[in-house]
């Protein structure tokens, strides 16, 4: 799995480091705000702080992003990469 990500990496680049990013801060910030909204791990991580918490949930997630970027960013890249239609009326 790793291999094919540096793969993506070096084909996509910036899109692919982009997804990636987007995927990471919205498991991050989804976590936090679940965890300020009352939900309270019962784990070493559930005594911390609500931020470190939702880090280290975050990393617990992270298979699973890396597996949703190697997904998306062929399709994102060929959408970002599509020339515009020509027959398009501008708005």
């Amino acid at each position: 799995m790793i291999a094919k990500l540096k793969h993506l990496f070096a084909e996509y680049g910036p899109i692919a480091v982009g997804i990636y990013l987007i995927l990471f801060f919205a498991v991050f910030f989804g976590i936090y705000l679940a965890i300020y909204a009352g939900w309270a791990p019962q784990s070493v991580a559930g005594n911390a702080s609500a931020w470190t918490a939702a880090y280290l949930l975050t990393k617990l997630t992270q298979p699973l992003r890396i597996g949703a970027t190697v997904l998306i960013t062929p399709v994102v890249g060929r959408l970002w990469r599509r020339p515009p239609d020509e027959n398009a009326r501008p708005s």
